[in-house]
């Protein structure tokens, strides 16, 4: 057993991202986050969906074809494949963990 609030980093250069599970058709992590949004590089495209979770804090999500999204503790959201996305912000004051679904 373990808690997903538990053991969380003390101190957060970047995003931390732990792997909770993978299966052949399902992958969850738990991401935590204060002040970090996605690289520089460009947009998430991802092969697989993803429904994310906030647990604590919060953060918005910007989709490139709109709109941008706020969640916060216990909002949820369904991400279809290859929605271009990206996190453009989340709370610099508290920490944000995420509970993150990745599936076919």
């Amino acid at each position: 057993m373990d808690n997903l609030l538990s053991s969380l980093p003390q101190t957060l250069d970047g995003e931390a991202f732990e792997s909770i599970l993978e299966a052949s058709h399902v992958r969850i992590e738990r991401i935590v986050s204060r002040g970090h949004t996605s690289p520089d590089y460009g947009w998430y495209d991802q092969d697989e969906h993803e429904w994310v979770l906030v647990l604590e804090g919060a953060g918005t999500v910007l989709f490139e074809q709109g709109p941008e999204i706020h969640l916060k503790k216990g909002d949820h959201l369904t991400i279809p494949a290859h929605s271009r996305h990206q996190v453009s912000w989340t709370d610099p004051e508290t920490v944000t963990v995420w509970l993150a679904v990745f599936y076919r």
